[in-house]
C-alpha cells in the first residue's frame, strides 16, 4: 500500500503570510514567508504520482517541470516522480499534451488510455485516481470549482494563476484553502517571481531599506498579444468560447487578470499586503474585431495601499508600442528596478546589481516536491487570491471608470458564469453573441463602457 501524508495542524493565517519574510525548506527558499507544517509522513524517495487538468501549453509545460524534478539531486531532494492521470476539455489537447511530454520524459508517464478523460467532467474523473498531487491549469475561471474538488479529495495542489475571473471564484477559493489548511495539503500557485533568486534578493533589500522607505512603484505587462484561434463551421458557442478563453472574461478574466497579475504580485509582495482601492481607464483601440471577444486591449491603473503608497500599472496589448514587463520601485533614498535585480542611489548611480536569471517555472517546482519529500507543508492560495483579486479590482476600475474599493470588490456577488452548472460543450455559453456577431454582458452592455457598465 502506497504512504500518504495524514493532517497534522494547518499552515498560516492571512497575515502571517503576507508579513513575514522567507523560510528554507530542504535547503532551498520557500517565498513568501510561508509557515511549514510538518507531516505526519514525508515522501523522501517514495514515488509521487501526479495528474494533470488542463492539457494546454502552460498544463503540458507544469507537468514537464515537475517530472523534471527527478533528476535535480544536487540542489533539492530528489525521487520518483510518476504522471499517472491526464484531462482536458477537448480529447485533441490531452493527445497532443501527452505526445509532448512522453518524448521528453518517456518512462515517466504511464497515462494509458484509460486514465485520459476529456469533457467539462473529466477533473473529477482524474481526481478519482491514485495520485498525490494534481496540476490545475485549465482556463483560469474554473480554477475555485477544480481546487475545491482537489482538495475535497485530498490531493496536494500545483494550480496555475490567475486563481479565479470574479469575486464569488476568489471567495470560493479562499474557502477551500482553509479546508486544504485542515486536512494539510500543500497548495502552489504559478507566481513564479517569487521562486527566482533576483527576485527574492532584491525584494529582501528593498525590505531592508536599501533605497529608504517606498514612495511608489510603477508595474507593466505591455507586449503584442496573444493567440486567437478562428471560430470553425458548425462549432458551437461554449467550445468556440473555450477554445478562446483568453478574450472572454467569464473565462480568462482579461488581460490585466491573466498575465498582468504576475507583475502586480510583486507590487503585493514588496509592500507585504493589497491595495485598498484603485481606480483607472482602458479600452478597445485597436483589438476591436469579433475575434477578440469582450476583453479590452489597455488598461492603465492607480492602486492605492493602506500606508498611502501608490502602485501605477499599465498593461497593453498593441503592437507596434513601446514593450515592458517589469516592476520598479521609488523610495526616499533611490529607485530599484526589481525585474532587473538593480539598485539604484537617488543620484541614479548603480548601488547593486543581483546575479542569477529567471527560472522560476522550474524553481517552483523543485521548492514544492523538496517540501512534499521532507513532509513540510505550505500553502501559496492565498498568495495568489490577493494578487488575483488585486488583477480584477483593476479590471473593474477600468471598466467602470470609477474609484473601486478593495473590500466592496471582494464582497461583490457579481458572477461571471454559473460554473458548477456546465456539463457539455452543446450547453448555453455565459456570454452571447450579439446579433452583429459581437459579444455582450448578461445585463446587455455593449463592451464594458466607463461611467455605463455597472461591475458590482
Amino acid at each position: 500500500m502506497r504512504k500518504q501524508i495524514l493532517p497534522t495542524t494547518h499552515g498560516p493565517s492571512r497575515r502571517d503570510f503576507i508579513k513575514a519574510s522567507s523560510l528554507l525548506v530542504a535547503g532551498r527558499a520557500v517565498p513568501g514567508g510561508l509557515t511549514v507544517a510538518r507531516a505526519a509522513h514525508a515522501y523522501g524517495s517514495d514515488e509521487i504520482r501526479i495528474g494533470l487538468i488542463g492539457c494546454g501549453g502552460r498544463g503540458t509545460g507544469a507537468a514537464q517541470q515537475a517530472l523534471n524534478t527527478v533528476q535535480q539531486s544536487d540542489i533539492a531532494p530528489n525521487g520518483p516522480v510518476k504522471l499517472v492521470a491526464m484531462a482536458d476539455v477537448f480529447p485533441d489537447k490531452v493527445q497532443s499534451a501527452y505526445r509532448s511530454i512522453r518524448s521528453q520524459h518517456g518512462e515517466l508517464v504511464d497515462v494509458p488510455p484509460g486514465r485520459q478523460f476529456s469533457g467539462l467532467d473529466a477533473y473529477r474523473k482524474v481526481l478519482e485516481c491514485d495520485l498525490d498531487l494534481v496540476i490545475l491549469a485549465t482556463p483560469p475561471g474554473f480554477r475555485p470549482l477544480h481546487f475545491e474538488a482537489s482538495v475535497g479529495a485530498g490531493k496536494h495542489v500545483f494550480m496555475e494563476k490567475p486563481v479565479a475571473t470574479d469575486p464569488p471564484g476568489v471567495r470560493r477559493l479562499l474557502a477551500a484553502n482553509e479546508e486544504a489548511k485542515r486536512r494539510n495539503l500543500l497548495v502552489a500557485v504559478g507566481l513564479q517571481r517569487h521562486h527566482e533568486k533576483k527576485y527574492r534578493e532584491t525584494i529582501q533589500r528593498l525590505w531592508d531599506g536599501a533605497i529608504g522607505d517606498i514612495v511608489c512603484l510603477r508595474v507593466y505587462w505591455n507586449g503584442g498579444g496573444v493567440w486567437v484561434r478562428p471560430r470553425q463551421e458548425g462549432q458551437a458557442e461554449l467550445e468556440y468560447q473555450l477554445r478562446n478563453w483568453y478574450y472572454f472574461n467569464w473565462i480568462g478574466g482579461d488581460h490585466i487578470v491573466e498575465q498582468h497579475i504576475h507583475n502586480l504580485d510583486v507590487g503585493n509582495w514588496l509592500m507585504k499586503d493589497h491595495p485598498v482601492e484603485c481606480n483607472g481607464m482602458g479600452g478597445r483601440q485597436v483589438r476591436t474585431g469579433k475575434e477578440y471577444g469582450e476583453i479590452y486591449d489597455h488598461h492603465c491603473c492607480e492602486f492605492t495601499y493602506a500606508n498611502g503608497v501608490r502602485m501605477f500599472s499599465q498593461c497593453r496589448h498593441i503592437r507596434g508600442c513601446w514593450n515592458a514587463v517589469a516592476e520598479h520601485a521609488h523610495g526616499t533614498k533611490g529607485s530599484a528596478d526589481i525585474s532587473g535585480a538593480k539598485i539604484y542611489s537617488a543620484g541614479g548611480e548603480l548601488i547593486w546589481s543581483g546575479k542569477g536569471g529567471g527560472g522560476g517555472h522550474q524553481e517552483e517546482h523543485y521548492d514544492l516536491f523538496a517540501a512534499l519529500r521532507k513532509g513540510e507543508i505550505y500553502t501559496e492560495a492565498e498568495c495568489g487570491a490577493h494578487s488575483t483579486m488585486t488583477a480584477i479590482l483593476g479590471r473593474l476600475a477600468t471598466y467602470s471608470g470609477k474609484v473601486v474599493k478593495w473590500d466592496e470588490a471582494l464582497h461583490s456577488h457579481v458572477a461571471l458564469a454559473d460554473f458548477d452548472s456546465l456539463k457539455s460543450c452543446q450547453d448555453e455559453a455565459p456570454v452571447k453573441p450579439h446579433p452583429d456577431g459581437g459579444y455582450v454582458t448578461e445585463e446587455l452592455y455593449e463592451i464594458a463602457a466607463p461611467g455605463t457598465t455597472k461591475v458590482i
